[in-house]
């Protein structure tokens, strides 16, 4: 079960529903996320270029905004917490931060729908939330192979054929 709190921080109209993605991140903890059981807390923050670009020039040193930034809870907690404390804090997934009008542009310059291309930067997101990257070429196609299976799940296409 996921507990999702979505931010809508843009000035972009026609945004997929709190119900679209909640389905989407739930698919995702189903399909990978089931070595953590129980509960888990989201925030996705769905923000314009500005925000974007100072979160990206902040945490990442590069320039400009992009599609989507994962960051993934602490789980790094001091000794001696109590073990209801411990079992609250261990279900924070982390935070997403979408840039509404970066994804408008990236559907509409690779002519995919753009609902489809929403699920797709939600799923990316919440996967690298739960420990998935694609620094190296292994970790991409493990990555990558995750998205297109659950994407095929809401019956859309592989989003990496051109």
């Amino acid at each position: 079960m996921l507990d999702l709190s979505v931010q809508r921080i843009t000035t972009v109209t026609n945004l997929p529903s709190g119900a679209d993605f909640n389905q989407w991140l739930e698919a995702v903890v189903q399909a990978v996320g089931q070595d953590k059981p129980g509960q888990r807390t989201l925030t996705l923050r769905i923000v314009d270029e500005a925000e974007s670009a100072q979160l990206n020039q902040q945490y990442r040193g590069k320039v400009g905004a992009t599609n989507v930034l994962s960051f993934a809870a602490d789980h790094d907690f001091p000794e001696g917490l109590p073990a209801e404390e411990l079992a609250t804090l261990y279900s924070l997934l982390g935070d997403l931060v979408i840039c509404a009008p970066v994804v408008q542009d990236e559907a509409e310059l690779q002519a995919k729908p753009l609902q489809h291309h929403w699920a797709h930067m939600v799923i990316h997101g919440c996967l690298h939330l739960l420990g998935y990257d694609h620094i190296d070429p292994q970790q991409a196609v493990e990555m990558e192979s995750e998205e297109i299976k659950i994407l095929a799940g809401f019956g859309i296409e592989n989003p990496y054929i051109n």
